[in-house]
């Protein structure tokens, strides 16, 4: 993998941000990036009908499941989420 100058710039939005977003164009290489980066967090595609499902009917069980920072890609594909995950952001700090 070519080295990203935008990892360091990552890195230091998740130190300062409780939640970081990464858009840009398809197949830009933007999990790629973020997986490589934030190689500790847990993962999970919402592309994958079962899991969309899940988080789509039940974001607390969904949001849940994860012990330690998450990277959720395909996040658009459940927008009922982001409400829950300004909740739960708000409720930790």
């Amino acid at each position: 993998m070519v080295p990203r100058t935008l990892g360091v710039k990552l890195r230091d939005a998740v130190r300062r941000y409780p939640v970081v977003s990464v858009t840009g164009p398809r197949q830009s290489g933007k999990i790629t990036l973020v997986r490589t980066t934030l190689a500790g967090c847990d993962y999970v595609s919402l592309e994958l009908p079962d899991e969309r499902r899940l988080a789509i009917r039940d974001p607390r069980a969904f949001l849940g499941q994860f012990k330690h920072s998450v990277i959720i890609d395909e996040a658009q594909r459940a927008p009922e989420l982001f409400s829950y995950i300004q909740v739960a952001v708000d409720e930790r700090s």
